[in-house]
């Protein structure tokens, strides 16, 4: 909200610079986030009034104007302005001037007639194309009222006035208009603030006779009232109301619409203004729109609206988006001669509803999603009619029409000084307190509650406790409970008067959850792993949300999405990984390692999607760095799955984990990817990127996993007990075998184990081999057997049998030969 300090002074005394004003009013609580004065660094920018123009000579569309200045004799400035006239009071800049941008104007000449200065348009000293009116939107300025040649424009432009940009928080909507500033620096300076009732001259002509209206219960309108205004004359807003629309980024269109627009600046109260003469069968309905309901609005935009949208409509058509924007078939125009005054309180949650679905945020809507002062409706809807009456010549009807009217009253609040104390670490004597609620003008009372007293008798200090009552106005609808009240004290008290104190009392250990502390070890242990850590978006794009997807389901779309590239929640962390590797590619980084542990989203038959809590790597490039000792290696299948086994083990579930071959999963090589099973349920996804997937998107061979920590978590843990070294010997066993290709080592390892007796304690892989000499369809694989006997010393006979065994197993079951 940009607050005119010129404005604010209509309302109060304030003698501190502006900078020092904005710095009081940070100090309460409202950001102000900047303070400009449109005039600074401008120079030598004066009234000029053109007396005298001649064709340039050497030129079209150039003219040679003779400019008064307030110097003896007129400059002579060459323009090429398509709306320049003789008799117009003008902008000039002089010779050694600066505009905007710091540009310095010099004497010239322009195709050899000699230029003193330049004839400015007023985006050519500062303003924003957004606020300046449409008549001199591409040509220069001239000043409609009466100004003096060779006087500085600043005043009469406003350009003097200093701005302060308060930002706003959602809870402080109350100082989205001038009345409610004001009242926050009438608090600030301790002055009272008297905001005077519109006086409004009336016909007697009732405006209940002109235009009817009808509220349905379900638009949740809590306010709707209009006044009939006619014969007005529509054209140019005074100066004043021009200066005052344009410093809070208003554009000036007509004085109509203007003072709409300034009553919105001033109460806070979004007005509108409609044609009487365009409204059908002169009956206003405030209704729910139809389904798939059109309207072409003010911007002249169509918008196809839905039946939890809120219309203004007349016997035929809606004529306006509720609390959003007019519509553009019952628009003042300069051929309007009666109008419709409407002033309203819509519900707030169905007008944020509509402005963001339609995509269109207004003024208006801005503050009704907000919150308004529902005291000040029909003042706002008095103030409009009184300055109609005066700037555009119109003749107010007498009365308000009122559709709904539903009664404001003040909020009683009780508080007690010492709740307040209490709640700051302060003593702020009651005094103290009454004298602030007064600075904010809430009525007060203070009364001795029994209760209070009772409770307190049993204080050792025997105090007594007073209750102070409080009546918040409805201005202030953010204030409702005393935590609200004590925020209002410990603003204007000052936040810089908060004494540091230790706490008393036995202080609280905070600490993680057993959840959080099981997802941190496994970010741990990748780290350990040599894995980096990154944070990926949460929203995908749509073409991307179901890849590399472990379980089968909806995707969830996000209802209003920034941006195409995130408009999908995602289903899997492994999309998000790739990215980046994509990002680090891009910029010569090739060997990377990482990690990334969060939430993905599942859709199941409710509204809400599932969260599961996932964990997912990348590995691609190569492993470590090439030296005399190390040669280059490119990572493998083998690289992924001894991080994936480390990270499993670290998280000392008391399961075992299997890997199965699988060709499911999409994106993912089908001849090197694998599930992760506990049982038959599956907890997570191995494997290498596919090919096609790779070159697609410019990836080096990658590999990947992800695992369900939420799954792995509700797993029975392993009780970790522990067991002194051996002291006994151990024997090893070598076994190679011929089998067939497709025969995979977990099945070898199953049977292995299942007939190796009580003593196996270690199985090894240690040689894979296929050549010409071996048949095709056939490798040769060898395992090293470890067997140890913890309480005694094994003897050959005993690892014979059990070695015998297991030799007939596989052979009975996979039908091996051993070598």
């Amino acid at each position: 909200m940009k607050i005119s300090l010129n404005w604010l002074k209509d309302y109060l005394t304030l003698n501190d610079s502006p900078l020092e004003i904005a710095n009081r009013v940070s100090l309460t609580g409202i950001e102000v986030a900047d303070v400009e004065v449109a005039s600074d660094g401008l120079k030598k920018i004066v009234v000029g009034h053109i007396n005298e123009i001649t064709n340039h000579p050497d030129s079209d569309h150039l003219k040679v104007c003779k400019v008064d200045v307030g110097e003896n004799e007129d400059y002579q400035i060459v323009c090429g302005a398509p709306n320049v006239a003789v008799g117009q009071d003008v902008i000039v800049a002089l010779p050694n001037s600066r505009i905007a941008n710091n540009e310095k104007i010099k004497k010239g000449k322009l195709r050899g007639v000699e230029s003193m200065g330049m004839i400015c348009s007023l985006q050519e000293i500062g303003f924003s194309d957004s606020v300046v009116p449409a008549d001199y939107k591409d040509g220069i300025y001239v000043f409609e009222e009466e100004v003096i040649p060779g006087k500085e424009v600043y005043e009469y432009l406003g350009m003097d006035d200093a701005i302060l940009d308060f930002d706003i928080t959602p809870n402080r909507a109350d100082t989205l208009g001038m009345n409610g500033t004001a009242y926050e620096m009438g608090a600030i300076y301790d002055q009272k603030i008297t905001i005077p009732t519109p006086k409004v001259s009336e016909t007697d002509e009732l405006s209940s006779e002109s235009i009817k209206v009808t509220v349905d219960e379900n638009t949740l309108t809590r306010q709707y009232r209009l006044r009939v205004i006619k014969n007005v004359h529509v054209g140019k807003s005074p100066m004043w109301v021009q200066i005052r629309l344009w410093n809070a980024g208003i554009r000036p269109i007509n004085n109509i619409v203007d003072i709409t627009n300034y009553v919105l600046l001033e109460y806070g109260q979004p007005i509108h203004a409609f044609d009487m003469d365009k409204i059908a069968g002169k009956n206003i309905h405030v209704r729910n729109a139809y389904a798939d309901e059109k309207i072409v609005a003010l911007d002249q935009q169509e918008y196809q609206l839905n039946e939890n949208d809120v219309v203004i409509a007349d016997e035929e058509k809606a004529i306006g988006i509720a609390g959003v924007m007019g519509g553009q078939s019952s628009e003042v125009d300069e051929n309007t001669k009666n109008i419709v005054i409407e002033s309203a309180v819509f519900d707030e949650t169905r007008i944020r509803k509509t402005a963001q679905h339609l995509n269109l945020r207004s003024e208006a809507s801005i503050r009704f999603e907000k919150g308004i002062d529902n005291s000040a409706t029909a003042n706002a809807l008095d103030r409009v009619a009184e300055l109609v009456t005066e700037l555009a010549d119109g003749q107010a009807l007498s009365g308000q029409v009122v559709g709904t009217e539903l009664p404001v009253n003040d909020i009683v609040i009780d508080i007690t000084t010492d709740k307040i104390n209490r709640a700051l670490g302060l003593d702020i004597s009651i005094d103290d307190v009454l004298e602030i609620f007064e600075r904010l003008q809430f009525k007060t009372s203070v009364k001795h509650d029994v209760l209070e007293i009772l409770e307190h008798l049993q204080d050792k200090d025997n105090k007594k406790k007073d209750v102070i009552s409080v009546e918040v106005p409805p201005r202030r609808w953010d204030i409702s409970i005393p935590a609200d009240l004590i925020e209002e004290v410990i603003r204007l008290y000052g936040y810089d008067n908060l004494e540091g104190t230790l706490p008393v009392g036995r202080q609280t250990i905070g600490t993680r959850d057993e959840k959080e502390r099981f997802g941190n070890k496994a970010n741990e242990e990748m780290l350990a792993n040599g894995f980096d850590e990154v944070i990926s978006y949460s929203m995908v794009d749509q073409d991307s949300v179901n890849d590399f997807q472990m379980t089968a389901g909806k995707i969830t779309k996000v209802a209003w999405p920034m941006t195409n590239d995130h408009e999908m929640l995602r289903t899997n962390i492994i999309g998000g990984l790739l990215t980046t590797v994509k990002y680090n590619l891009a910029r010569k980084q090739k060997d990377l390692a990482l990690f990334e542990q969060g939430r993905v989203f599942l859709s199941n038959d409710s509204k809400r999607p599932e969260e599961k809590n996932y964990l997912a790597a990348v590995l691609t490039g190569q492993v470590g760095d090439k030296d005399w000792h190390h040669e280059e290696r490119d990572v493998d299948f083998f690289d992924i799955k001894a991080a994936l086994e480390n990270v499993l083990q670290r998280l000392n579930k008391d399961v075992e984990y299997t890997l199965e071959a699988t060709d499911e999963f999409e994106n993912v090589h089908p001849g090197q990817s694998a599930k992760i099973l506990v049982g038959s349920k599956t907890v997570g996804m191995i494997g290498k990127i596919h090919p096609y997937y790779q070159q697609q998107n410019s990836l080096n061979d990658t590999f990947v996993f992800q695992i369900d920590l939420d799954e792995i978590y509700a797993l029975a843990g392993k009780e970790n007990v522990y067991e002194p070294i051996s002291k006994y010997p151990t024997i090893s066993r070598d076994i190679a075998m011929l089998v067939r290709t497709e025969t995979s080592s977990q099945d070898i390892i199953d049977i292995i184990k299942e007939k190796s007796g009580k003593y196996l304690t270690d199985i090894k892989l240690f040689d894979v081999y296929q050549s010409k000499t071996i048949e095709l369809g056939f490798k040769s694989m060898a395992y090293h057997l470890t067997f140890q006997n913890k309480e005694d010393t094994l003897t050959d006979d005993q690892i014979n049998s059990d070695f015998d065994k297991i030799i007939k197993n596989l052979q009975e079951k996979i039908d091996v030969e051993i070598r």
